[in-house]
């Protein structure tokens, strides 16, 4: 880049001895002229380069790409960060605290509790239970129990609850004999699904009404449809029975210990029947009008005789 500086041209310095053989008066030719006058050379200096401001030095340059001002955080960004960290901390801690419920030791099963058996025993369901013992609680399902007890007949459905640490509650509903059926010298109670609960000698201290020739006598359809009569009844009627008979899915007839008959007709409405043939039993007995036949067939209008 050209300098700005402006030359300047100085003639010799004048020698003040002269050479040997040179005059003194002799003017130098090297000046250009007489007279020891200065000659000088300049260049004008541009008036935008004169008024451009001084470079930097290097170091009090910035450098390149460097922050000039730092913004802060915004706040709902910060807390949302918190929230999310707080949320997966929680479930991490959760996670942790289910893992070791479910496959801890400490919760394992050492005690099984029975409760609303009549036809079985509590040892019975516990021996059937016995292969869940030494399994954690939250590991134990109510499908765990129902399977080991299908084996006992008598257990139509199970409750079940887990009693920390170490305990298993377990409700028994069992199914409900509704009547007796005779085979051979012995009399089976059955439900009103038919399902043989048990045996006895003495059908009367079973106080259930005998079906006339069970159901390989009187055929499915006919069984069934008296089974559920019966199941309808409640018990204090229920124990009043003697035996119950059908000679078609509408001709179903129950007989008293006291030997009334009992018309009852087909299963529809068999609940309002019930009802309603446990307030006619109720009613006072007329000495002079004694009642042989109830019919509930249509419960609504009901005839005694």
């Amino acid at each position: 880049m050209p300098s700005s500086r402006r030359p300047t041209y100085a003639p010799p310095k004048r020698n003040t001895r002269p050479a040997p053989g040179q005059g003194t008066g002799t003017p130098n030719e090297a000046t250009g002229g007489a007279g020891g006058d200065v000659i000088t050379a300049s260049r004008s200096i541009p008036e935008q380069a004169a008024q451009k401001p001084a470079r930097k030095p290097a170091q009090e340059q910035k450098p390149a790409g460097a922050t000039v001002l730092a913004f802060p955080e915004p706040k709902g960004r910060r807390r949302r960060k918190k929230v999310l960290l707080a949320v997966g901390t929680v479930i991490a801690l959760v996670a942790a605290l289910l893992a070791a419920a479910v496959y801890s030791p400490v919760l394992a099963l050492k005690t099984v509790s029975v409760s609303g058996t009549r036809l079985v025993t509590p040892e019975q369901v516990q021996a059937a239970l016995e292969p869940l013992r030494g399994k954690p609680l939250p590991q134990i399902s109510d499908d765990d129990v129902r399977g080991l007890l299908g084996s006992l007949i008598q257990v139509k459905s199970v409750s079940v609850e887990a009693r920390p640490p170490s305990t298993l509650a377990v409700a028994v509903h069992e199914r409900v004999p509704v009547a007796l059926v005779k085979q051979g010298e012995q009399y089976q109670l059955v439900d009103v699904d038919g399902v043989q609960l048990g045996t006895t000698d003495d059908p009367s201290a079973a106080s259930l009404p005998v079906i006339d020739g069970g159901a390989g006598a009187i055929g499915q359809d006919l069984f069934r449809a008296t089974a559920a009569v019966l199941g309808a009844l409640p018990a204090d009627v229920l124990a009043k029975l003697s035996n119950a008979s059908a000679q078609s899915v509408d001709a179903v007839e129950l007989k008293l210990v006291d030997g009334q008959t009992i018309v009852w007709g087909n299963a529809s409405e068999k609940e309002l029947k019930a009802k309603v043939l446990a307030a006619l039993l109720k009613a006072p007995a007329d000495p002079k009008n004694p009642v042989k036949v109830y019919d509930v067939s249509v419960p609504r209008h009901p005839v005694t005789r």
